[in-house]
């Protein structure tokens, strides 16, 4: 069997809303529930699931999406439709742009508990910058 990424927690003050609102920003379906979890299924068979944080605080995590080039326009749109503040660097120097890496686009955005999202079109170590 080959060993494959099943799953992992993302901490939230609101769970249920953190889960909503990536499943509309990456146009995916509803967030399913499973015990405590607001769970959010990719097409790799990987669930990201949100449960909700002890503290007022949450840890900054990094999570990257790989998309296709269609699916980049539809959530790039989405995320300038709703006036979300992004980025093309991780370090959030580049702000309003995308970066073209190996390649391809990507575009890095936080979410309401502060975890930097990315989407990209291709892996990053592919065809070098």
């Amino acid at each position: 069997m080959a060993i494959q990424l099943n799953h992992t927690i993302v901490h939230a003050r609101d769970p249920q809303a953190s889960a909503r609102a990536l499943t509309a920003l990456l146009g995916r379906a509803e967030p399913f529930r499973f015990g405590p979890f607001f769970c959010v299924e990719l097409d790799n068979g990987v669930t990201l699931d949100f449960l909700a944080q002890e503290e007022d605080t949450v840890q900054s995590q990094h999570y990257a999406f790989l998309v296709s080039e269609a699916e980049f326009e539809q959530i790039y749109r989405r995320i300038r439709e709703r006036g979300i503040e992004h980025w093309a660097d991780p370090g959030r120097r580049q702000s309003g742009q995308i970066n073209h890496h190996d390649g391809g686009r990507g575009v890095y955005w936080a979410d309401a508990d502060g975890h930097l999202l990315e989407i990209i079109t291709r892996p990053y170590g592919g065809a070098g910058d």
